[in-house]
């Protein structure tokens, strides 16, 4: 289905969008710091941090497979009064048990990626107000807000210790702003969404399930996407960093700049993406970049010297993500549309599941050799991905991708 684009509603979603990965890009840093000046254990903080992911997974699953029943915007309302709620409680409670049940029932998010309520909503209203052949460049556009602006709210996790220094105010009570700062941040989404139409256009009758046509589809994509996050786990950022201090004696000051950077690459690489699967097509692009930064993955542990290990990093990171708004794009559009929203979360939460088992195994291969082999254990099974990806669905198109380049191409 092609609809018209509705530009007002497109861009009230990327400044929705934009406000929340603020709020994530400093919580995802408050929350252990704040955890361990409660005088909370390391064991207690991480227990904190795996409820936290697993109820935002379960969270956004339910919501993904009841979206259907109401309309978008009394669900993104809803999300953002629970997000008000989850700030303003880790403000005022301090106890361990009521923090931890905030957490499972809440909307923080500890992690560098969005895995949220909120998530399934608006990709799936994004995709039912505009045309299909600007589906993709809105994702990617989506993509680069959530990106751009979380990188700046991770900045301002500096604003406690800053105040703590220089007015003298307890390091506490200053993150405790902060989540005050969060809450204010959803009622400002809050504004943003209720400026969104109370009634979207029908894409057809109502189903009776959540997933129905595109049942085999979705969770075959889901399969495939938890596969390749198990492979994205033996590199997340913080083992990557350990590694290249260990190989190599990186210093922090000089990890910072480094992942910056990378983080910079990965963030102007979605507007790239989208380029080239006007090009070549989703599915297409999602492979033929995906390929060769696993490669370079492999590589790593190869290189004689720090130069050579960054410079494949760089090029590992410009390309990676490029398959993040394609991704986005190609589950919206293969699948009914009366059914994206629980698509989005069932292809969603599962990778982040996935995710989470893999980073203690690439612990366990540094803790046996610094050679690296999580690099290469991640760009194998990254590679499996790709080709499995590629040999069962290389037949299913997108509608826009029947006709023009893309399609001529295939």
């Amino acid at each position: 289905m092609s609809n018209d684009t509705d530009p007002s509603s497109v861009n009230r979603i990327l400044v929705a969008k934009g406000l929340r990965a603020f709020g994530d890009g400093f919580v995802s840093l408050l929350l252990p710091a704040y955890l361990l000046a409660l005088d909370f254990t390391p064991l207690q903080v991480g227990v904190v941090a795996t409820t936290t992911l697993l109820g935002s997974g379960v969270l956004t699953l339910a919501v993904g497979l009841q979206a259907w029943r109401f309309q978008h915007r009394t669900w993104l309302l809803a999300s953002t009064a629970l997000m008000a709620a989850t700030g303003l409680g880790f403000a005022l409670l301090t106890d361990f048990w009521p923090l931890l049940l905030i957490a499972l029932v809440g909307t923080l998010n500890p992690s560098s990626g969005d895995v949220s309520v909120f998530l399934p909503l608006e990709q799936s209203l994004l995709s039912r107000i505009v045309s299909d052949k600007r589906r993709t460049w809105v994702m990617a556009r989506y993509s680069l807000a959530g990106s751009l602006l979380a990188a700046f709210g991770s900045l301002a996790a500096a604003l406690p210790a800053l105040a703590a220094a220089a007015a003298g105010v307890p390091t506490v009570a200053a993150i405790q702003t902060m989540f005050v700062f969060y809450a204010l941040l959803a009622c400002a989404a809050a504004a943003v969404y209720r400026g969104l139409p109370k009634a979207q256009p029908s894409e057809g009758p109502r189903p009776k399930t959540a997933l129905h046509t595109s049942r085999k589809t979705v969770y075959t994509l889901a399969a495939l996407f938890s596969l390749d996050a198990f492979g994205g786990g033996f590199v997340v950022q913080s083992l990557v960093a350990l590694w290249l201090y260990q190989r190599f004696g990186l210093s922090l000051a000089a990890a910072s700049a480094i992942f910056f950077w990378t983080g910079v690459l990965t963030a102007f690489s979605y507007l790239v993406a989208a380029r080239i699967a006007s090009r070549i097509g989703l599915l297409r692009t999602m492979v033929f970049t995906h390929l060769p930064s696993s490669v370079c993955l492999i590589l790593i542990p190869f290189v004689p010297d720090l130069g050579y290990a960054i410079a494949l990093l760089f090029v590992r990171s410009a390309l990676s993500q490029m398959d993040v708004p394609t991704r986005s794009s190609y589950v919206m559009a293969v699948v009914a549309p009366a059914e994206r929203a629980a698509a989005a979360s069932v292809t969603s939460v599962p990778r982040s599941l996935a995710s989470a088992a893999s980073p203690v195994l690439a612990g366990y291969l540094l803790g046996l050799s610094p050679f690296g082999w999580a690099f290469v254990a991640g760009g194998v099974i990254k590679i499996v991905y790709d080709l499995l990806l590629l040999a069962l669905f290389h037949q299913v198109r997108p509608p826009e991708e029947r006709d023009g380049p893309a399609a001529t191409n295939t």
